[in-house]
């Protein structure tokens, strides 16, 4: 009986029957013929309540509810979640369905409302975005039942304590695949770039036999042995991918919610998984302070897998960025001419001119790729029409700023260096463009 008392929740409709109960027995006070209709409403109240607990609490029948989650969650998009709901009563019931979403989404009135006729089952559906990796606790899923009578609300809790691991975008990663294969990449702003040259890379000159392609004869060799000589080409082999990631205090800055580690990790998720498609060898690490996080390019089939496990756990730590420290690891560790994507981001020319020492140095041995970020905010605020001198001195502030960016941009173009200036939601598709044109320019 306690068990049942515990379930029990008073409506609205309750409160508001009694009330007019309440009044008329304090007009009958007034008007003696409005105490026998005061009466008769009470003891008719009382029969009705009585029906409802049997409803609800003594007849067979009940609520059974289920939240459908992933087994994971991608960070940066929409995930779906489903729950269902079957009313097994006799009677059509209405719900008040009350998730507890894990606490980072910062959502305390999250229900549904609906009516369910007798033995119907229906789905709710809807969408969680993550903006955190980590672990996402989702607690009690919560169903309040009323009779047609709706005086009180039986409560069923569902413990459903289920934690959720949040990985990089999964799901982007999907997406891209799925435009490569379709061949619809450029809706998407991803440029198809023409192969520039053989796919194949030089290994010697033999003598001509029938059959060779006669568009590979060797001129000059041939003019001095005096016979048809031809190049004989074998399949270009794979090239090492490094995707570097900067987790100083400069990537926390957020954008859209995300912060910047997060869209480079998003990031480096897709392009590592292209240059395996390509037939290369994708690597990645991370440094601050110090190097982490390594994952050696390689071209095997867990790779991917060890790239989604190791940026899953990569968090940004609040110290100043090592470049030396990076220049010397990359001497060390990594000895055969790669393509860098180094994540990163400048806000002014001082900042960049203390690296570029060490960026020049990288640069010589092997093609780094500078890739950062557009404040967007700030871009924005430019833009919007002041209202006041502050304001006026303010924008004028804000576009010396992005003006830093660009210059930013020449200083490393003019000492060879590769750079993307991008937009943090537009980092993906940027990345990709420069991977697939270092590709078919043969820069590699």
């Amino acid at each position: 009986m306690k068990k049942v008392f515990k379930n029990i929740f008073l409506q609205k409709r309750f409160f508001l029957v009694l009330t007019g109960i309440i009044l008329c027995f304090l007009v009958s006070y007034i008007f003696e013929i409005i105490s026998f209709i005061a009466k008769l409403l009470f003891y008719l109240f009382l029969a009705l309540l009585i029906v409802d607990i049997i409803l609800l609490f003594l007849s067979k029948g009940n609520i059974i509810a289920d939240r459908i989650v992933p087994d994971k969650l991608s960070n940066g998009d929409e995930n779906n979640i489903k729950i269902q709901v079957t009313n097994q009563y006799l009677f059509t019931s209405k719900v008040n369905i009350i998730d507890e979403l894990p606490f980072q989404f910062q959502k305390r009135d999250f229900n549904f409302r609906n009516e369910l006729n007798s033995g119907e089952q229906k789905f709710y559906m809807y969408n969680v975005r993550p903006v955190e990796r980590g672990v996402y606790s989702f607690g009690n899923l919560n169903v309040f039942a009323t009779s047609p009578i709706g005086f009180l609300a039986k409560k069923y809790t569902f413990n459903q304590d289920k934690e959720v691991p949040v990985y990089p975008s999964f799901l982007q990663l999907r997406k891209y695949e799925l435009l490569a294969f379709s061949n619809r990449l450029m809706e998407f702003g991803i440029k198809k770039i023409r192969r520039i040259g053989h796919t194949m890379e030089f290994e010697q000159i033999k003598d001509y036999i029938q059959g060779d392609d006669i568009r590979n004869i060797n001129w000059k060799a041939t003019a001095k042995r005096g016979q048809l000589m031809v190049n004989q080409f074998q399949d270009e082999k794979s090239q090492p991918i490094y995707s570097i990631i900067d987790k100083g205090r400069v990537m926390k800055m957020p954008f859209n919610s995300l912060s910047l580690l997060d869209y480079a990790i998003n990031a480096t998720l897709v392009i590592s998984s292209i240059a395996l498609k390509k037939n290369d060898k994708a690597g990645m690490f991370a440094f601050s302070n110090k190097i982490e996080n390594r994952v050696v390019a390689e071209r095997r089939s867990s790779q991917m897998n060890l790239i989604l496990e190791t940026l899953y756990n990569l968090n940004t730590n609040f110290v100043e960025s090592d470049f030396s420290r990076l220049y010397i690891d990359v001497k060390r560790n990594i000895p055969q001419r790669s393509l860098l994507l180094l994540y990163t981001n400048f806000e002014t020319l001082d900042a960049l001119h203390r690296q570029l020492p060490y960026l020049q140095a990288i640069a010589k041995q092997h093609l780094l790729v500078v890739i950062f970020f557009e404040n967007t905010e700030l871009v924005a605020y430019a833009k919007e029409k002041p209202n006041n001198t502050l304001e006026i001195y303010e924008q004028a502030i804000a576009e010396k700023f992005i003006y830093e960016k660009q210059l930013v941009v020449n200083e490393l173009r003019k000492y060879g260096i590769q750079t993307i200036l991008t937009k943090p939601e537009d980092l993906t598709i940027n990345t990709i463009n420069k991977y697939l044109e270092i590709k078919a320019k043969g820069l590699l």
